[in-house]
């Protein structure tokens, strides 16, 4: 089985979903990020223990939210926000801890008040009833857009991508080498210059406007597309098909 705490390893993408919203196939797409024993959790879907399980089996893993303990939150999107709220409980009540979270500014404003607190600014202790804050569960580190971040081993860039709500594209760098991270977007020539620059690619593609045609990444460059993984497509995606490799989950991608 497959050790990713091995402190020597290189900087690696663990693919733990690479479906959609809808789909009955794939978990939705999220990533763990690991170089020099740190690990970035990019998104959280819902029933996170069961992605990270299912991952596990895919690719001979083993992988639990104990690995878990830094997040950055993309945008707010259920397949990618889901699973925080069940993840924040885990930490608080199994491991007596808050959990570390990475996010853009937008993210931020809005994650506690439209998202999170409904279900979690209460908690009863058996006697009374306890208000709850944000803070309670989340050491949070805001993102800014136009600036570089250290995370751990992990120094990270962020870009808008053409979405319904605010999203981020990422460029990572750990280890000497580069991910570049399209995340939720429609086809944006400008952010694949970005991305190029990166040593591995990890680009969606899907339907609708607000997502990426694959023949659209199709038509890149061929070094570009040798250099990229698909993520984010429909169960309707012919995978043999693709000229570009679609990244399967548990993969376990050297940058």
């Amino acid at each position: 089985m497959n050790d990713i705490n091995a402190a020597d390893s290189p900087f690696q993408v663990i693919v733990l979903g690479v479906g959609d919203a809808f789909s009955a196939r794939y978990s939705p797409t999220s990533l763990l990020l690991r170089a020099e024993g740190d690990t970035l959790a990019i998104d959280c879907p819902d029933m996170y223990r069961a992605v990270l399980r299912r991952a596990s089996r895919a690719g001979d893993l083993s992988l639990d939210v104990a690995d878990v303990d830094r997040v950055l939150i993309t945008h707010l999107h259920g397949d990618h926000v889901g699973g925080l709220e069940g993840l924040a409980f885990y930490k608080r009540f199994v491991e007596n801890k808050r959990l570390a979270l990475y996010c853009p500014p937008e993210v931020r404003r809005d994650i506690w008040t439209r998202r999170l607190a409904v279900a979690m600014d209460t908690l009863y202790d058996g006697e009374r009833y306890r208000e709850m804050s944000f803070e309670d569960y989340f050491d949070c580190t805001v993102l800014d857009w136009d600036a570089e971040h250290t995370v751990g081993a992990f120094t990270l860039a962020l870009r808008r991508t053409v979405h319904h709500i605010p999203t981020a594209a990422l460029f990572v760098r750990a280890a000497g080498r580069a991910l570049g991270y399209s995340c939720d977007t429609a086809f944006d020539r400008e952010l694949v210059d970005w991305l190029a620059r990166a040593d591995l690619v990890i680009h969606e593609t899907n339907f609708g406007a607000a997502h990426t045609p694959y023949e659209k990444l199709a038509a890149l460059p061929a070094e570009l597309r040798e250099r990229m993984r698909l993520v984010h497509y429909s169960d309707l995606f012919d995978l043999d098909a693709s000229v570009i490799e679609p990244a399967r989950e548990g993969d376990c991608l050297t940058v």
